[in-house]
């Protein structure tokens, strides 16, 4: 039986480290933890060429985290952003995780750029701001909750008339509302402890040149359910905003 909901838009950027993709890609780890049907997500995978359709027929976006850098202006993302301010522009609830996140600011005029403090990879606490107690995603989500993360960039500066959520001790800008229906968050609401656990595992490398210890941050890697629900939020807000 087909479902009467609008579907929601999932903008694929990236595929996971080789190690992680037997689990799937990321629009199907961001589907299962916003529980979302199969039936209920359209993919639309712009690293490869994909063209993107119009908003207007979506219940929400979703944007997709990736291993590209926003920096480097390929084609593809630039392609993307400007599709995003647009969007955003036209009032489509927009979702973006963390390439996603970033890429949603660099659309709206905030800049990007490498985090100046280093790599941001494991269970992180995120502490919420005074403007998040009135936001719809992130109210319930109080003073602080752990997310799980890992990135080399992130937002340097918001975009103009954006309201922060949210922080780190290592990145000031986690998450950021513009308007009313466009979100951003610098974690991986998507995540498991499981997927976590294997994205340290698959940058030990990496860790290890800069000083970190992977070991360490694999034992430390924790449940995120409050991240998680913030992507559930925003799906029954996209849902309320539609009427579907």
């Amino acid at each position: 039986m087909m479902s009467s909901k609008r579907p929601f838009l999932i903008i694929e950027t990236g595929q996971p480290l080789p190690s992680m993709r037997r689990y799937g890609g990321f629009p199907h780890w961001i589907r299962v933890a916003a529980g979302l049907p199969e039936r209920e997500a359209v993919v639309v995978d712009v690293e490869n060429g994909a063209e993107l359709p119009d908003a207007d027929g979506f219940a929400g976006v979703i944007v997709t985290g990736s291993g590209a850098m926003v920096t480097d202006r390929a084609e593809w993302s630039e392609r993307s952003a400007a599709w995003l301010r647009d969007a955003a522009h036209a009032g489509a609830p927009l979702f973006g995780i963390c390439y996603g996140h970033q890429l949603l600011a660099h659309a709206l005029g905030g800049e990007v750029g490498p985090n100046p403090r280093g790599r941001e990879m494991g269970t992180f606490e995120i502490e919420t701001t005074a403007a998040a107690a009135d936001d719809p995603l992130f109210a319930s989500a109080g003073p602080r909750f752990l997310a799980q993360t890992t990135h080399l960039q992130g937002v340097l500066r918001l975009p103009e008339g954006a309201t922060l959520l949210a922080r780190s001790s290592l990145e000031p800008n986690h998450a950021f509302r513009w308007g009313e229906r466009v979100w951003g968050v610098q974690f991986h609401p998507e995540f498991s402890a499981t997927h976590m656990r294997g994205y340290i595992r698959g940058r030990s490398g990496p860790l290890y040149q800069e000083g970190l210890d992977p070991v360490a941050l694999v034992a430390g890697v924790r449940a995120a359910p409050e991240a998680r629900a913030v992507l559930q939020r925003f799906v029954r807000l996209a849902r309320a905003l539609g009427r579907d």
